[in-house]
């Protein structure tokens, strides 16, 4: 049984909803230091990051991809890729969209533990990883983002009461 099968509670993320919070974030990390680039945690942090380096005229946009999800679960994370720096983070932004249990932000810290790591949602468990994040979710929500979504036939009330 997976994540996505025990958790309570479903929270559905529009497009709109993740521009107007990545957002959200540039605003909060607008003027707190002149930002060298920004590193997008592959592949849920690379959709926020972009939004943040439109607005806050971030040019410079490296990835680190660490992989710790399937589309229903969250397992043992494992880097696939460092971010290209010859430096400890300082001055850089990593952004990813979820902190859950912080074991990514844990394993990027590790690497660059001078950078400023902020992201959308933020469950409880992971709360302390991030130094910047928009909303805080309980820990027994799923939250299902608009690039794993997509819309699809919903049958109408009316029609499920005449079967029954």
């Amino acid at each position: 049984m997976s994540n996505l099968d025990t958790a309570p509670k479903n929270f559905l993320v529009s497009w709109e909803e993740i521009h107007r919070n990545s957002k959200a974030l540039a605003w909060r990390l607008h003027g707190q230091a002149d930002w060298k680039g920004i590193i997008a945690i592959t592949r849920g942090g690379m959709v926020p990051a972009c939004i943040v380096a439109r607005e806050l005229d971030i040019k410079l946009i490296e990835t680190l991809c660490i992989s710790s999800y399937d589309h229903k679960n969250q397992r043992s994370a494992k880097t696939l890729k460092e971010a290209d720096l010859a430096n400890d983070g300082e001055g850089w932004l990593v952004i990813d969209d979820l902190v859950d249990s912080g074991n990514t932000f844990v394993i990027a810290r590790d690497m660059l533990p001078k950078a400023h790591y902020a992201c959308i949602y933020a469950k409880p468990k992971g709360a302390e990883t991030t130094d910047t994040y928009i909303t805080e979710v309980s820990q027994d929500t799923w939250i299902h983002f608009p690039w794993d979504l997509e819309a699809q036939y919903s049958a109408p009330i009316a029609d499920s009461q005449k079967k029954a």
